[in-house]
């Protein structure tokens, strides 16, 4: 009898072609599809499983349902030295936050800082996706986003009127790995309790609230509640002063616009994104930058521990380990998952990935 509780490991660059093969067949462009299937990966291998090829049903749904723009004129529509303000013309997150990093990338080389805004784009995956690009090039990447469904009230309120809106700041040190912080301002991100559901888990006590203030813990009845957002009131400011950077300040969706895109594959979602660059160059030399990151890095792991804790952690170590493992071992995919990546092959009459 087969194995069906070991996932199945999967190298990279398969991943990469069938989600290629996948987004051809519903009218991606052949070079787009490529970039699509990159990135996606990219979230697999850091580890960010709610953000990779686990989407891939639901944005061939949407394509399909006419939600999202196969062929975008993805453009500048303002700028200035240090900013540009990007209109994803409903293209696929990734091909927008793409163009809108490389467009920060190369404005922050001359004005040391650069912000660039993102309106009418869609979901793009995790968050330190593109807060690392920045990184080869000797800056500093921050991201912000508006979520794409709304599963958070304000602090003491039941009506959803903010996302998960997460921030992602990365780092660059020396000989270290770079800090890398990737968060929601809800406890846990959306993606994740999708990810419970589909395996059949349960969620621990903290993640949900239900509408009458008892834990919820059964991710199949996540409609009956919320998520609870990170440090009480101070998560929920947090989740509503990053949409406002990411949406409202781009003309992009926010509050009661956000267009729920787990439960309609029909309606555009106008996805607001905020990506910054920051040169360290134009603030000191990036080798002295770069020591000093080493050593504050070294202090902070080497300081002392609290008894019964193992090792000081750092943001980005669990990516770290993430990437090290499925760049030698391939991407696990859970028995669901790859049911369900199979079945879509099916449909798209397209190689499956077993």
């Amino acid at each position: 009898m087969a194995d069906t509780t070991t996932p199945l490991r999967v190298p990279a660059q398969k991943l990469e072609a069938f989600i290629a093969r996948a987004m051809g067949a519903v009218g991606v462009p052949p070079g787009d599809a490529r970039i699509i299937g990159e990135l996606m990966t990219r979230a697999d291998v850091q580890g960010s499983e709610g953000h990779g090829i686990f989407r891939l049903p639901q944005y061939i749904r949407r394509i399909k349902g006419g939600a999202v723009n196969v062929k975008p004129d993805i453009r500048v529509v303002r700028e200035a030295a240090g900013m540009a303000l990007v209109d994803g013309d409903n293209g696929m997150g990734h091909l927008v936050m793409r163009f809108a990093t490389e467009r920060a990338i190369e404005k922050a080389k001359d004005a040391g800082v650069a912000w660039v805004g993102v309106r009418w784009s869609n979901h793009a995956g995790p968050a330190s996706l593109y807060a690392t690009v920045p990184l080869a090039h000797d800056m500093i990447g921050l991201y912000l986003a508006v979520g794409n469904a709304n599963h958070l009230p304000p602090w003491g309120g039941l009506d959803m009127l903010l996302s998960t809106n997460p921030i992602a700041v990365a780092v660059p040190a020396g000989e270290e790995p770079p800090i890398i912080l990737d968060m929601a301002t809800t406890v846990a991100a959306y993606g994740k309790v999708k990810t419970k559901a589909q395996r059949g888990e349960m969620m621990p006590e903290g993640w949900m609230m239900d509408r009458q203030g008892r834990p919820l813990t059964d991710p199949k009845r996540a409609n009956e509640g919320f998520l609870l957002p990170i440090g009480g009131y101070k998560g929920y400011g947090l989740a509503l002063i990053f949409g406002l950077l990411a949406g409202t300040l781009n003309g992009a969706a926010m509050g009661r616009d956000v267009v729920d895109f787990n439960a309609d594959d029909a309606t555009p979602t106008n996805t607001g994104h905020v990506i910054v660059a920051i040169n360290i160059e134009a603030f000191q030399p990036v080798a002295e930058f770069k020591k000093s990151m080493d050593a504050l890095i070294r202090d902070l792991r080497n300081s002392q521990r609290l008894p019964g804790v193992e090792r000081i952690r750092l943001p980005g170590e669990g990516s770290h380990a993430a990437r090290a493992d499925r760049t030698r071992n391939g991407i696990p995919l859970p028995a669901p998952l790859l049911s369900a990546l199979n079945q879509l092959a099916a449909e798209l009459k397209i190689a499956p990935l077993s």
